[in-house]
């Protein structure tokens, strides 16, 4: 068989379902591999910057997004959304072409050449492999996987001449899934976690997208008397509507106050991001310990009183053992969280007016299992990061790197890894414009899932950081764009648009409700302003 198809069945042997990507001279020979042998879905993507974010989408819910890229530009297209899928930990294997072996890196100009191309993608990916023997096609391919999902996961590439990609080689006896060496847990630093504990008066827990897989401990834990405030990737990982979740308002008054007064603040796969904690700025109680699988992560962003190495599941459920036997029951804290959570919500609702009203109606039509991924927009910002409910992870998705522009391509993701869930997508019109050409792949995979765009004419946030931080001067932010209404009968969506905040229920619900694509585009300038200065931050430089 080719060296191609060794790789494909490598993907086959670890449960690939779909790889997304575009087809190229360069890499012609696996997508050829992919299609004779009818095991793996491919998802056509329009570019491939949006079949990257796909392959994000797919893998923080399958454990492993897969796309595939041509060599050079096409290589580089997918850098941004790499460097996404970084930061967030998905699970990415990123195979891209590369020219024929005789003529890399000499500068020949070659079709599809680029200088230095493992450099170009060590920038954005956890490791880079290059296989240049066919012989090491299935090893290789075997280790970037194996990189890929160990903790903390991340993007690999691994790049493949075209010769070596079409050449023979002998059907190798090891194509199969490997173990995982289970991950280094430090027993002694969990005692003594534990034991600050059980000593502590006014516990907190922070969990963040690192805890994601450590749902059941922190919900012991939280029935133990543990209040537990998340990032906006761990959303979900305690259900918002538990009485000790205090969700993602860390910075609301009341909440910081609560985090300022504990006088232990355990911090769970987080790396405490700099728009969740006003610049690092934000006071975490007296004392702080930190949980991560990364020995790296200690101190990285707030000092520590200790650190913990373990995966944040194992180390938050011995600390739910420990805790059985004195549980932290306070009836007094129980009220001041209550407090601090129903104040922090009001105080949103009063900011967001009619987009408050319009999160609820997307709550009460989004089915309980629906994923909603939001794009780096106002309303993503307000009320799709702190106001819109879930009760499970995975179902509230966001861009970490702050990229605009990835919500549409990382929806056709999530739906093509959860058949039979609904998926929205929200994002602005500005972004949107940066991928729109994969409403196509969505209407050609007919995917069930819902667009809904917020259309303000052209970027919101910049309109508000400019207001707020440069006196009001307002450069550069109006874009054209065009009718999307329009745009999404031409690409054969059904499509609404809202003029009117009393049509939201009955046209949220009708969206969802349609078994396949569909778009709502939000007339903001008709609904009224969405007041918003920026993500929350100690200063802007």
């Amino acid at each position: 068989m080719t060296a191609a198809e060794a790789i494909v069945r490598v993907l086959e042997a670890y449960g690939v379902d779909a790889v997304h990507g575009v087809i190229s001279i360069h890499n012609l020979p696996v997508a050829d591999a992919i299609g004779r042998r009818g095991q793996i879905r491919f998802v056509a993507a329009r570019g491939e910057a949006g079949a990257a974010a796909m392959a994000d989408g797919h893998g923080r819910h399958s454990g492993l997004g897969v796309v595939l890229t041509s060599t050079g530009a096409g290589a580089g297209n997918a850098a941004g959304a790499l460097m996404e899928a970084l930061n967030a930990g998905t699970p990415v294997l990123h195979i891209t072409g590369q020219v024929e072996r005789d003529y890399l890196d000499r500068d020949a100009s070659f079709i599809h050449e680029t200088r230095d191309q493992v450099s170009l993608l060590r920038g954005c990916s956890k490791a880079v492999f290059r296989i240049l023997h066919p012989q090491q096609a299935v090893a290789v391919t075997q280790r970037a996987i194996q990189e890929a999902i160990r903790l903390p996961a991340g993007p690999v590439s691994i790049e493949i001449p075209i010769d070596v990609q079409a050449a023979m080689v002998d059907l190798p006896c090891a194509i199969q899934r490997l173990p995982l060496p289970a991950p280094a847990r430090d027993d002694r630093a969990v005692a003594a976690l534990a034991a600050r504990l059980l000593a502590a008066q006014r516990p907190m827990l922070w969990v963040g997208g690192g805890a994601i897989a450590a749902a059941a401990a922190v919900l012991r834990l939280a029935e133990l008397g543990v209040p537990v405030v998340s990032s906006t990737h761990g959303r979900g990982i305690l259900p918002d509507g538990h009485p000790r979740s205090l969700r993602a308002f860390h910075n609301a008054t009341g909440v910081a106050r609560l985090l300022a007064e504990s006088d232990l603040v355990i911090v769970a796969g987080s790396r405490l991001r700099s728009n969740e904690t006003a610049t690092y700025s934000l006071p975490l109680g007296s004392c702080r310990v930190q949980i991560d699988i990364d020995p790296a992560a200690c101190n990285r962003n707030y000092p520590m009183d200790a650190f913990v190495l373990g995966d944040c599941a194992d180390v938050l459920d011995k600390l739910a053992e420990a805790l059985q036997v004195a549980p932290k029951h306070d009836p007094l804290r129980d009220r001041d969280i209550c407090s601090a959570t129903i104040a922090a919500e009001y105080a949103l609702r009063e900011q967001l007016g009619a987009y408050a009203v319009l999160s609820d109606a997307v709550r009460s039509a989004l089915p309980d299992d629906g994923i909603f991924v939001r794009d780096i927009t106002m309303s993503g910002s307000t009320w799709g990061s702190r106001l819109l409910n879930f009760q499970q992870p995975r179902q509230n998705i966001h861009s970490l790197a702050g990229a605009i522009g990835l919500a549409l391509p990382t929806a056709i993701g999530c739906a093509i890894a959860n058949p039979g869930r609904k998926v929205m997508a929200l994002i602005g019109d500005g972004g949107l414009m940066l991928n729109i050409g994969e409403l196509a792949t969505a209407v050609q995979e007919q995917l069930d899932m819902v667009l809904l765009v917020m259309n303000d004419g052209g970027y919101g946030v910049m309109r508000g950081i400019q207001q707020k931080y440069f006196g009001d001067r307002q450069y550069y932010n109006q874009l054209h764009a065009p009718d999307f209404h329009a745009l999404a009968g031409a690409m054969g969506m059904r499509a609404w648009k809202l003029d009117d905040c009393s049509n939201f229920d009955a046209v949220l619900r009708a969206a969802v409700a349609h078994p396949g694509p569909a778009l709502v585009e939000v007339n903001m300038a008709a609904i009224g302003p969405l007041h918003f200065s920026g993500p929350p931050q100690k200063r802007l430089y």
